[in-house]
């Protein structure tokens, strides 16, 4: 892999005439005005849109130059805008097989599970699946007899396809206690559980699949370890710590590679810096180096770039993919480029010292269906953007030329309703508009378009025996614990007679002020009334996901009743 210089000659030495950089010096790039050919025996080779440098072989011509305003024909054009996709996934494990990007993700409560994007760019994504087609592990990922599961569940996990046996991989620790392996031969599915490691928790995983086919995944948090599978990948031979973090702090989100023939972790000290380790072997002792601390991100108010995933691009390229805190609508990817030092550590490249706001495409664009668009429910299964608040009861919900809701819970508390199908929000400011016919309600249900986080708010419909009203409910909060400290107070009610409801929030998630969210209604599509008051919502970390659209329809007196979400349409 091409590398950079381990340093840059002194200034005197870039000023006079026919000067010639060193092996492996910077001889273009973007700004640069130093040396643009090399000593005798090396090349100005094309290392990424930055950066070009004086590698080992000869040139056609020795003397030829590379322009430092005009990019190589193998620069991809166009650029970028930070954060790549705004929307909530954390935990990021990004990596490439052939030509094709994938993109896992934390989702803790929410099922389907862990899931996975693609992309030919590292740019453009869409959603094409989950790993974990259900949270099976407990009863209380159900909503059932007074038990939730909220911020438990799938936190940072790992993912990749093995070449060997044609399989794909993924791996998680559920509530610090046991490593679930689920695998598939297809990436879009069926994907099912294979192993489970009990009293083993690969804690923020990463797996690695070394050059002679064997697996290991890194782990940990403060002290990391290296476990070796088994030829299956379906169990531990052996674990051994790496690296004592304890004089850095509390690390985690550790990610695993194989770079120039040094294994590298990288790993972050939350929510702050992203360190490197390097070893010769797997399982052998690590040093480390920072990559950033600190680091000015690309959005305004939002937090410190940081974990998230190292990938090489088809072209030899790399990119690191980290996450920003970017409450209240969760943490987003950031993306920017990095080159490997001859010392085996790779540096970021900033833009005045931030996390650049745009960067030159990593690859040519390819365009994808964007994740916002109208869903009508036409098929008969939900779209992979999808996923549940909990467990769903699949009895409870049925999916043909749109979605038929059937109450699943008798309760007054939203949180503890089964079957609220959710959406991330798109950000900086995302609008969500549901059309729900409600003729088969029931009396005393309730239905509707919910911002949902630990301090939620919602448009919808009450059925109060043979009385229909519009109502705005707001105050519907948790407590620490994410038990339910209030159910909600009535901000707005008016009688409504029709029996189809167009229902719309419009929310600014971006961080920092005003981060407030309006509600409104129409009767016929075109013309809408807001309703209730201005709603502020919460941006905090503690609840780690960011606020979704909900879709929900629960009874409060009796189960029975039903409607239907003809279309639902996120912008």
């Amino acid at each position: 892999m091409p590398k950079p210089p381990a340093s840059t000659p002194p200034v005197g030495l870039l000023s006079f005439a026919l000067a010639q950089q060193v092996e492996w010096g910077q001889c273009g790039g973007q700004g640069w005005t130093g040396p643009t050919t090399c000593v005798s025996g090396t090349c100005c080779t094309f290392t990424n849109d930055f950066y070009s440098q004086c590698v080992p072989g000869t040139c056609a011509v020795s003397t030829t130059t590379i322009s430092t305003t005009t990019a190589p024909a193998s620069t991809p054009t166009g650029t970028f805008n930070n954060p790549v996709l705004w929307e909530d996934l954390a935990d990021n494990d990004v990596f490439r097989v052939n030509n094709t990007y994938y993109y896992t993700a934390s989702t803790m409560h929410y099922s389907p599970g862990a899931p996975i994007l693609q992309s030919f760019d590292l740019v453009n994504w869409e959603y094409i699946g989950h790993a974990v087609p259900s949270l099976s592990w407990s009863s209380k990922y159900n909503l059932l007899n007074g038990q939730r599961a909220y911020i438990e569940g799938i936190y940072a996990s790992t993912m990749r396809f093995r070449q060997s046996n044609g399989l794909w991989y993924w791996i998680g620790c559920i509530e610090f206690s046991t490593t679930h392996i689920y695998t598939a031969h297809s990436v879009t599915g069926p994907w099912t559980l294979s192993s489970t490691l009990a009293g083993t928790c690969f804690y923020d995983c990463s797996l690695l699949i070394d050059d002679d086919d064997t697996m290991y995944v890194s782990y940990g948090g403060t002290k990391l370890n290296v476990a070796k599978l088994s030829s299956d990948g379906l169990s531990m031979v052996s674990t051994a710590q790496v690296f004592d973090g304890t004089s850095i702090g509390a690390i985690e989100g550790s990610r695993f590679y194989k770079v120039n023939g040094k294994y590298i972790i990288s790993t972050d000290l939350p929510a702050s810096a992203q360190y490197i380790l390097q070893s010769s072997t797997p399982q052998g002792k690590y040093t480390s180096r920072v990559l950033i601390s600190g680091m000015t991100p690309p959005v305004s108010s939002a937090g410190n770039p940081h974990q998230g995933s190292l990938v090489e691009t088809a072209a030899g390229h790399w990119y690191y993919m980290a996450f920003i805190d970017s409450y209240p609508g969760g943490r987003v990817p950031v993306l920017a480029p990095i080159t490997w030092g001859t010392d085996g550590f790779p540096t970021l490249t900033s833009v005045g010292g931030a996390w650049g706001k745009s960067y030159p495409a990593p690859a040519a664009l390819t365009p994808l269906p964007p994740t916002t668009n109208t869903d009508t429910f036409s098929g008969t299964a939900l779209g992979a953007a999808w996923e549940w608040n909990h467990n769903p009861d699949t009895t409870k919900f049925s999916v043909n030329n749109g979605l038929t809701l059937s109450t699943a819970t008798v309760t007054v508390d939203l949180y503890q309703a089964r079957n609220t199908l959710t959406k991330r929000i798109h950000g900086p400011k995302g609008v969500g508009t549901a059309v729900i016919d409600f003729t088969n309600m029931a009396a005393g249900d309730r239905t509707g378009l919910v911002l949902l986080r630990d301090q939620s708010a919602w448009v919808g419909v009450m059925r109060n025996n043979n009385t229909y009203l519009l109502a705005m409910v707001n105050g519907i909060n948790m407590n620490a614990d994410w038990t339910t400290a209030t159910t909600g107070t009535i901000a707005f009610s008016t009688p409504i007679t029709v029996k189809k409801v167009w229902l719309r929030l419009s929310a600014d998630i971006a961080p920092g002020d005003p981060h407030t969210a309006t509600f409104s209604y129409s009767s016929d599509g075109t013309t809408f009334t807001t309703v209730g008051p201005t709603f502020t919502m919460e941006n905090n970390w503690m609840f780690f996901m960011g606020y979704r659209y909900g879709i929900f329809n629960y009874a409060t007196t009796a189960l029975g009743g039903s409607v239907h979400v003809t279309s639902f349409t996120s912008a």
